[in-house]
């Protein structure tokens, strides 16, 4: 049966925010003197609340500091590091000829439209959701719930929301709805299949299928 709607995450699974995000958790270590792991180390805290990265990083106490300069530099670079991953715009376009489409992000609102309008993305969705710049340790389940809410549907609807990351199905899960993972984002399958995505696939093109569309 086709779904009421489509929910999506932005990075990792539309977007490609590596650069973007481990250069500006670099610049937030640096601005309290924390030390600064290997950029390929900084990749797994993409995804979840940043707030909770720099607590783990730098220290609770030192978090708040790391995240307000993490915001000043990704406010401007974020615009010219992110770049769409290579398909993910055809297949949203492809879902989104058939289903109503949102993205639900833990990226602050104040960034995700923006990169969203930038890349091309804004003309396939119904609405973005993602936390308000003063909401940084917003749960995910909930920025779902609100993603849900703007398309006029409720926890439990048949509304799959596609992630790349652990967060995502459980967020989806805490809102009775299933999870299909995708393998060119951040977390890799072993994580994807522990957490109870399915199914999982391997390319962009693969997503309508996948979807049941």
């Amino acid at each position: 049966m086709t779904p009421a709607a489509v929910l999506f995450d932005l990075d990792g699974v539309l977007l490609d925010s590596r650069t973007a995000i481990v250069r500006c958790i670099e610049h937030g270590l640096r601005a309290v003197g924390a030390a600064v792991p290997a950029s390929a180390e900084l990749e797994r805290f993409i995804g979840p609340p940043l707030i909770d990265a720099f607590a783990e990083l730098a220290g609770r106490e030192r978090a708040a500091v790391c995240l307000a300069a993490y915001r000043e530099r990704y406010a401007v670079s974020s615009l010219e590091e992110t770049t769409l991953v290579p398909g993910a715009r055809e297949a949203l376009a492809a879902v989104a000829a058939v289903v109503p489409v949102a993205v639900a992000t833990s990226k602050p609102h104040a960034y995700a439209g923006p990169l969203c309008d930038r890349l091309g993305l804004t003309p396939h969705l119904r609405a973005v959701a993602g936390p308000d710049l003063d909401a940084p340790s917003e749960a995910k389940a909930v920025t779902v719930a609100r993603a849900l809410a703007a398309l006029g549907l409720a926890p439990g609807a048949d509304a799959p929301l596609v992630g790349d990351r652990l967060h995502d199905v459980e967020a989806a899960r805490a809102n009775g709805l299933r999870c299909v993972g995708v393998l060119w984002g951040i977390g890799d399958e072993a994580e994807l299949r522990a957490a109870g995505a399915d199914p999982i696939v391997r390319e962009p093109s693969e997503l309508p299928a996948a979807l049941r569309l």
